[in-house]
């Protein structure tokens, strides 16, 4: 390879002129000769700078409303041609082909106009061919040709250039790959699109495209790696589209955890407060009432213990009062959609505490995919965006359930829906009192859950478990009655579950004989 590639030709094409005159103009200062196409040439123009037309080199006009413009062989001839290449010197000479020693092109706004919800057709129209053409036809020739898809490398680039007159073969290569890169994902937002457009939730090849977010400290534990990407996919409120107010940088399990919060909170309307707390991705504590701190008083009742360097997730802006309360808890996040001055200043005293406002709430029914990998592979699967309704109910029971029992256990069922399984969650006006997680059997979640609520009514000086009349919810059916009448026990009056057992007949004579009122959703909220 060789040590440095003269740069005396740019062929400049972008979509995003951010910063492009600039750069430009200090090519030119260094004597590098500029060729580009339609508004970026117009561009360069009015600013002073000579450039020569890409219709003037391949003399074919730009034609067809601009798709036929840069798809000529003394454009890719100029960008593949290999120099030290008898051969292609020949061509070159006999084909009047100039050589193009830097290309900058950025390409049309594909994902922005998907995102902004445009028509097929203007989709279609954003639509890169000849951006992504030049750009792999520059970055498989790099030995002799620098290619520049990211503005953030004008600066490096400009300094080599400024400097040696030319690329240095490690610089070219980096920008080699990070273009390769580009039209990877750029040809990945098209192909996901596609498969949208066509309602092919699994197509035959499926691609995967992220844009780098950050390099984290470290991932799950110390010794592993980890960062965080941007799926490219139309925004979905939560980590990935919230401004980071304060407080140390977020860890792989922030990330992870604040997440969890987030799309649980997403459950609620925005009408009526709620709050969650999260720790390793499970909730300690939810609640919805009147008031935003009742909430979060309520939350925190139901696992004091577990809230401590917890994730809260509030679904309304966050005030100055609450944020008063949060911070007397030690606490790692708090996502919000939005926070008052107060609030913020609160936050203040408490450098480490990290403040994430992600401008919306989750929509719980929104379509997406959820991708698990696996040893060679990976699994991937429909959002479990089902929202259970008291219409979908089924009374299995004599005993039918008071209007109170069932807002608890639609509550309640909520909440399932975001507990590793098997979960148990029992709940009592409008907040959880008792959480069962991840155990491999539903007697112990049972038992858990309520274990936690004889503690937590300890730490909180109440005469009985906070269970005592409360509601209980399964993310699955009891196989066996066992653990409903563990729930029973707690002090449980009306059960949901999702029914389908081979053995409900049983469960539900276990339920009436107990007194219970119980309900089935026809609905598996596994989570795993």
């Amino acid at each position: 390879m060789t040590d440095l590639t003269p740069v005396r030709r740019a062929l400049i094409s972008v979509s995003d002129k951010e910063g492009i005159v600039d750069f430009a103009k200090r090519l030119a200062a260094s004597g590098v000769d500029l060729i580009s196409t339609g508004g970026t040439a117009k561009a360069l123009r009015d600013a002073g700078l000579a450039v020569s037309d890409v219709s003037d080199i391949t003399e074919f006009p730009e034609m067809m409303d601009g798709r036929i413009k840069t798809l000529h062989p003394r454009v890719h001839g100029g960008l593949l041609a290999l120099r030290d290449d008898a051969g292609h010197k020949k061509s070159m000479e006999d084909h009047k082909i100039d050589g193009i020693d830097l290309l900058v092109v950025n390409l049309y706004p594909f994902e922005a106009t998907v995102a902004k919800g445009a028509e097929f057709a203007d989709c279609i129209e954003n639509i890169d061919i000849g951006g992504p053409a030049m750009i792999r036809a520059a970055a498989k020739n790099h030995r002799f040709v620098g290619v520049v898809t990211d503005p953030a490398d004008y600066e490096t680039v400009l300094t080599e250039v400024e400097k040696d007159g030319g690329l240095k073969d490690n610089t070219k290569r980096h920008l080699a790959a990070k273009a390769f890169a580009k039209t990877a994902a750029y040809d990945s937002a098209i192909s996901g699109w596609f498969a949208t457009q066509n309602g092919d939730a699994f197509p035959k090849n499926y691609t995967l495209a992220g844009r780098l977010d950050n390099v984290l400290r470290y991932g799950e534990n110390p010794h592993q790696q980890a960062a965080f990407y941007h799926s490219g996919v139309s925004a979905r409120p939560g980590v990935a589209t919230a401004r980071q107010i304060q407080g140390k940088e977020l860890s792989y399990n922030n990330l992870n955890d604040t997440d969890a919060a987030y799309e649980l909170i997403g459950e609620f309307d925005q009408s009526k407060p709620a709050v969650a707390i999260i720790k390793h991705a499970n909730p300690c504590g939810v609640a919805t009432a009147d008031d935003a701190i009742s909430a979060y008083e309520a939350a925190l009742r139901c696992d004091p213990v577990s809230a401590f360097g917890g994730i809260v997730a509030l679904n309304q802006k966050l005030t100055g009062p609450l944020a008063e309360k949060i911070v007397k808890v030690f606490t790692e996040v708090v996502i919000a959609p939005d926070a008052d001055d107060d609030a913020i200043a609160v936050f203040a005293a408490k450098k480490n505490l990290r403040l994430l406002l992600a401008g919306g709430i989750p929509a719980p029914d929104t379509a997406g995919q959820i991708i698990k990998p696996l040893a060679g592979g990976f699994l991937v699967q429909s959002r479990d965006n089902k929202v259970i309704s008291a219409n979908d109910l089924k009374v299995v029971t004599k005993r039918k359930p008071t209007d109170q029992e069932l807002a608890d256990m639609l509550f309640a069922f909520k909440v399932a829906k975001h507990v590793k399984s098997n979960a148990i969650v029992y709940a009592k006006d409008g907040a959880t009192v008792g959480v069962g997680a991840g155990q491999m059997s539903r007697l112990d979640s049972s038992r858990i859950a309520a274990r936690k609520a004889i503690d937590a009514a300890e730490a909180c000086g109440a005469a009985k478990p906070l269970t005592d009349a409360s509601v209980v919810a399964s993310d699955a059916f009891f196989p066996f009655a066992d653990g409903l009448l563990a729930a029973a026990e707690a002090g449980a009056t009306a059960v949901i579950q999702p029914g389908g057992s081979i053995r409900d007949e049983d469960v539900i004579a276990a339920a009436d004989e107990a007194g219970l009122a119980m309900v089935f959703t026809g609905v598996r909220h596994f989570r795993h």
